[in-house]
């Protein structure tokens, strides 16, 4: 619970100093990358939790793989955890920067499962249908899960909508069970 805190809070500073300086949609991009960065590498991950590297060589390092793919400032921000312990709290500060963002512009997060990976018009139809019942922006996740066998399922919030096949067939099943009609033999 504590790191979950301490990230919060070193995330809400980046978010007001890019506020304050005009870097928002900068920032918000790198934090994109170190997130994709973080959570496709295990040796990354392990990197950042050990406690036998020290700082400055976390902070050579990290410097390698990031200098040129993101800005200055964010780097700058990488180097201070790095150098107050706190490396290890960055992948939550990421995750954190991410939500406070969306918060702050206003956006809600909305999760599309599907059987396949839809195409761009289907995505744009559901990101409609998905605005539509925020009633406001939305950034729209997409997550493949075969078992729907086909359709999808929209979450917004505490908002669902179910156009699945599996979601069919258990609508259906249910409505044969509490059927009480009795065959004549």
């Amino acid at each position: 619970m504590a790191g979950g805190r301490i990230a919060s809070r070193y995330a809400k500073s980046l978010l007001d100093l890019t506020v304050e300086k005009g870097l928002l949609e900068a920032v918000q991009a790198d934090m994109h990358v170190l997130e994709a960065a973080i959570n496709g590498s295990r040796d990354l991950q392990l990197l950042l939790s050990s406690p036998t590297v020290k700082a400055d060589k976390k902070n050579a390092i990290l410097s390698l793989i990031f200098k040129g793919n993101i800005s200055d400032l964010t780097l700058s921000f990488i180097t201070l955890l790095t150098n107050k312990g706190r490396e290890g709290v960055l992948a939550g500060v990421v995750s954190s920067f991410i939500n406070q963002v969306r918060t702050y512009k206003g956006i809600v997060l909305a999760e599309v499962a599907s059987a396949v990976v839809l195409d761009a018009s289907t995505l744009q139809k559901v990101n409609a249908l998905a605005t539509q019942l925020a009633g406001k922006e939305v950034e729209l996740v997409q997550r493949v899960d075969s078992a729907l066998i086909g359709g999808f399922i929209l979450r917004v919030g505490d908002k669902q909508v179910d156009h699945s096949v599996l979601g069919k067939i258990k609508s259906l099943k249910r409505e044969f069970s509490e059927n009480e009609y009795i065959a004549e033999l």
